[in-house]
């Protein structure tokens, strides 16, 4: 029975479908650049009317566009799949209007499911979605039940009714095995936006024709693409904003100016939260005495500008920069001021050392808990944005060597084998 197969990412979403002849086809998004095959998890609002609840909503490319053509910017929403896992955030205030978690989540999905639907045709009823291995903030599997419940209703909100989940990495095994006429073991390395996730799966022929795949394990951490672009915000822009800077006080004592805000830069979707005046009017009063000069100056233009959007699509194209070339520049225009700085490769890795190290061990513990030896695996499939980032890929290298490794369709692999899915399912 053919089914939807719905990627719902920390960063971007993918959506497929099994044509008569069992071939896969994606849902293609238009973007302001042209037909994608991916649009951004991300909303937008516009900034609130008089009348509560008036405050226009968009989803994916759409909400990019009417953010980047509003002059008064609204609210930008992003990586609300890290927030599943947690059991302390229900939902926020946009405007005058609380909405749940699941509501947001659910204006992305129905976003996905209509623009789908204008490329792909009627969709299936049934969907297949997938869920990563250990979610983000997840805890305990108590946490990852309440995850998946949570986007479960979810995508009800949007019109989904049957949804069966699966795992992220296995989708992707799936898409794997379309390129394959022998029966092999795979580890499959899916990073997203906010996690990693390790399979070892059996895939070919042999577990096709029994409609089967014998998952031998599953490892997972909750970290990658957004880890990676947090330390480019620390290392590289946070000081020209200030960071660093200290400030003379009422008392005429000298202080370093307060960390927490340049929390919030690190996750530039979280720039909104500082657009307070009881915030904007404490940044002031620092950037009066505030040395280096400017600096903090620089940091009260970002946020009354609300440019975070920029910030993030500048310290991604340094990130994709670097998975190609020892050396790039950071440019990022602000105001009348030009911050850019020169980056090495060798800067990046030693910044995400700490993030490296952990994936690592979760890629370790999946073959120690299973038992199976480095020889044993026949391929390493590497898929999602992370994966093009050579310090990641040296992990699987060193463990397994050059002639073992392949990957393909990075951003969409997992949305592909969802579709897939359903068809050994049935």
């Amino acid at each position: 029975m053919a089914a939807l197969g719905l990627d719902f990412g920390t960063s971007n979403s993918a959506v497929s479908v099994l044509d008569a002849q069992g071939t896969a086809r994606l849902a293609r998004f238009e973007s302001r650049a042209g037909w994608r095959t991916t649009a951004p998890s991300v909303l937008y609002f516009d900034p609130p009317g008089r009348a509560p609840g008036s405050s226009r909503s968009y989803a994916g490319h759409h909400a990019v566009g009417a953010y980047l053509e509003a002059d008064t910017k609204g609210r930008f929403i992003q990586s609300l799949k890290s927030y599943l896992a947690d059991q302390g955030f229900d939902g926020t205030i946009v405007g005058r209007r609380k909405h749940s978690l699941e509501a947001l989540i659910g204006l992305i999905a129905a976003s996905l499911r209509e623009d789908a639907a204008a490329t792909l045709g009627p969709l299936p009823p049934r969907v297949i979605a997938g869920r990563p291995v250990r979610f983000a903030l997840a805890d305990s599997a108590d946490d990852d039940a309440f995850a998946v419940d949570r986007l479960r209703r979810a995508l009800t909100v949007a019109g989904f009714d049957d949804v069966t989940f699966e795992y992220e990495p296995v989708a992707a095994a799936h898409a794997y095995e379309q390129r394959i006429d022998r029966d092999e073991i795979v580890l499959v390395a899916d990073f997203g936006g906010g996690t990693s996730d390790f399979t070892l799966i059996e895939v070919g022929p042999g577990p096709r024709a029994r409609r089967q795949r014998d998952v031998i394990g599953t490892s997972g951490v909750a970290l990658a693409g957004d880890a990676f672009d947090r330390q480019i915000v620390r290392h590289v822009v946070a000081p020209d904003l200030g960071v660093d800077a200290h400030y003379t006080s009422s008392l005429g004592k000298t202080l370093p100016v307060p960390a927490w805000p340049y929390a919030h830069l690190e996750r530039w979707h979280h720039l909104s939260f500082l657009r307070s005046p009881d915030t904007i009017e404490m940044l002031e009063r620092i950037a009066t005495t505030a040395e280096p000069a400017g600096r903090v100056d620089r940091f009260i233009e970002l946020i009354e500008d609300d440019l975070g959007f920029e910030l993030h699509r500048a310290v991604q194209a340094t990130k994709q920069a670097l998975s190609t070339d020892e050396t790039t520049t950071f440019v990022f225009r602000l105001g009348s001021t030009t911050l850019t700085r020169q980056v090495t490769r060798a800067e990046f890795t030693a910044w995400i050392a700490e993030d490296l190290a952990a994936i690592a061990a979760s890629v370790d513990e999946l073959m120690r808990s299973t038992g199976l030896p480095a020889s044993r695996v026949d391929r390493v499939f590497l898929t999602g944005g992370s994966s093009f980032v050579p310090a990641v890929r040296r992990i699987f290298l060193d463990r397994f060597g050059p002639d073992r490794m392949t990957g393909g369709d990075e951003l969409t692999s997992v949305a592909t084998g969802l579709a897939l899915s359903a068809a050994a399912r049935a």
